[in-house]
């Protein structure tokens, strides 16, 4: 039996969804809302059939599975709504940017009972199923997580203008809690040492460089490089380092492996990347819908990264 999926938030994410939604044997693509008229229009104008409806109260009513693609601020109360009307929830990350609220949210969902799981996009990809199921790679030395980009927002996230705010936005918030999330899959929860944020001039805009370290239970580091700025093409990189073994995830999905030379190329590479890692995440939301074991991020683990993420940018 198909499930109805809402969509609160019809932004890039929002959107980036519908056409995958719509095709998936297990769901079948419910209301969708946005406040913005002109985003309303750009996912009508996808051809996916979707009903465009008229508040975020009537796609919570007419879905089975709520989607929050909104941006953080508003999640939290859209999120309570839908466990209170026993709606599963997919949620993107953070919950929030208080992270009291973010812990009441959380405690909240869990107690509700409802399915939930959060969007961290590698969750169910073969990236970090391989790295997490390579049982040569030895004892785990750590994870060097580097991201640089020309100009943040890029390009193509230009339209949601909250990306560049301290407020809501940032390239740790967006891209390096997808990394942070994948390192404590593979080492375990992770604890803040320290971390060197630097700003700029306008205190209402986001971090331009991140500079951290952090640990795992056992001892292993993680350590974060990141910086905003130069003519240079985008680098979003992760490298899981083994005694016997080291991988390095490039671009969240490009899995190459070093036995101590050169990274070389591992597995084939599929044409499409990004639409095989959107598929993946709805075959494991039909597997959380049906009750049944899925890869995808517990709101717990979503929580432990924003702790972490929140911790970085206040620089401690």
């Amino acid at each position: 039996m198909t499930k109805r999926i809402g969509i609160i938030g019809l932004g890039i994410m929002g959107r980036r969804f519908m056409p995958y939604m719509a095709a998936h044997e297990a769901f079948a693509l419910g209301p969708v809302w946005d406040p913005s008229e002109a985003q309303r229009e750009a996912a009508a104008a996808l051809g996916t059939g979707a009903e465009i409806a008229g508040s975020a109260e009537a796609v919570i009513a007419g879905a089975d599975l709520v989607y929050l693609a909104c941006p953080p601020v508003p999640r939290k109360a859209y999120a309570l709504a839908a466990a209170e009307a026993g709606k599963a929830l997919f949620i993107e990350k953070p919950f929030g940017v208080d992270l009291g609220e973010a812990r009441d949210l959380a405690a909240r969902l869990e107690a509700s009972g409802v399915p939930a799981a959060v969007n961290f996009t590698q969750a169910a990809g073969k990236a970090l199923a391989t790295v997490t199921g390579d049982a040569e790679m030895g004892e785990t030395a750590g994870v060097d997580i580097v991201v640089t980009y020309a100009n943040w927002p890029r390009e193509w996230q230009k339209a949601a203008d909250w990306l560049r705010f301290s407020a809501e936005g940032g390239m740790t918030r967006e891209v390096i809690s997808h990394f942070l999330f994948f390192s404590a899959r593979v080492l375990g929860p992770l604890s803040l040492v320290w971390a060197r944020p630097t700003f700029p001039a306008d205190p209402a805009l986001c971090e331009t460089h991140m500079a951290a370290g952090l640990v795992s239970a056992s001892g292993a580091p993680v350590s974060v490089f990141a910086s905003v700025g130069g003519a240079q093409p985008d680098r979003q990189e992760l490298n899981v380092k083994g005694a016997k073994a080291s991988w390095r995830v490039s671009d969240f999905y490009a899995l190459s492996r070093s036995t101590g030379g050169a990274f070389e190329a591992f597995g084939p590479r599929v044409a499409d990347p990004r639409a095989e890692s959107l598929r993946a995440q709805l075959g494991g939301l039909a597997a959380m819908m049906r009750g049944e074991p899925h890869p995808l991020a517990t709101v717990r683990e979503a929580l432990a990264v924003q702790e972490l993420v929140e911790a970085m940018l206040a620089g401690r």
